[in-house]
């Protein structure tokens, strides 16, 4: 029996991009490490698989543990690598993300890091691998959101047009005709308009929208 020749071993972790948006601003959940190889160096949240795990299983347990919220919608992305980081091991990345509304949500510490929401516009440097993942996510997401309610799982209950415009245009990097924008969402008729307004922003005030249940039932897991 003849015995393969050149194997190496092969780290593969979970890393898991955590978007939050606050109804102004669309942010990036970092873990900065604080020992270790990477000491003081922000990264995706990430970790090994346990023994009894799947990947969505280890994804869906790092989101927890930084988050404490179980049931928000998180997809595969892919898997990225194998890339050699550290000297004698080789890692590969299977990622997932996750899309959720925050605004007061406390954060939990993760190995030892310090967890913290960033503005997706002011991110800091992040190391080369982790910055081709969120690159891969965000192409991923816009090229959803254009043809689906995917960025509606980043909106609290009831938010205005102009929240969703304004998350739309910081994921796509480029602003929108209001009222072409606001009559395209209307026609999908995932959007269930309200009765009270929102009056912080101007005077006249902005009427407040749900959206249909239809387009909040997929992997709210």
């Amino acid at each position: 029996m003849k015995h393969h020749t050149g194997w190496s071993s092969l780290l593969v972790t979970v890393e898991n991009i955590i978007f939050g948006f606050d109804g102004q601003d669309l942010k990036l959940l970092l873990v900065k490490h604080l020992e270790g190889p990477l000491k003081n160096r922000w990264c995706l949240p990430g970790d090994c698989l346990h023994s009894s795990e799947n990947f969505d299983q280890t994804a869906a347990r790092i989101q927890q543990a930084l988050t404490g919220r179980e049931k928000i919608h998180r997809e595969q992305l892919g898997a990225f690598g194998p890339s050699k980081r550290t000297a004698g091991a080789r890692k590969a990345s299977v990622a997932f993300f996750s899309l959720m509304y925050i605004r007061r949500e406390k954060l939990f510490s993760w190995h030892n890091g310090r967890p913290e929401w960033h503005l997706f516009h002011e991110l800091p440097s992040l190391m080369a691998d982790h910055h081709r993942i969120l690159e891969a996510a965000l192409q991923y997401i816009r090229y959803q959101s254009s043809a689906s309610p995917l960025l509606f799982k980043l909106l609290p209950p009831k938010f205005t047009i102009p929240q969703l415009q304004l998350l739309y245009e910081v994921v796509h990097g480029h602003p929108f005709d209001k009222r072409n924008f606001s009559r395209k969402m209307l026609s999908t008729g995932l959007l269930i308009k309200q009765s009270d307004k929102e009056k912080l922003s101007s005077k006249r005030g902005a009427y407040y929208y749900r959206v249909h249940a239809k387009a909040q039932s997929s992997k709210e897991r």
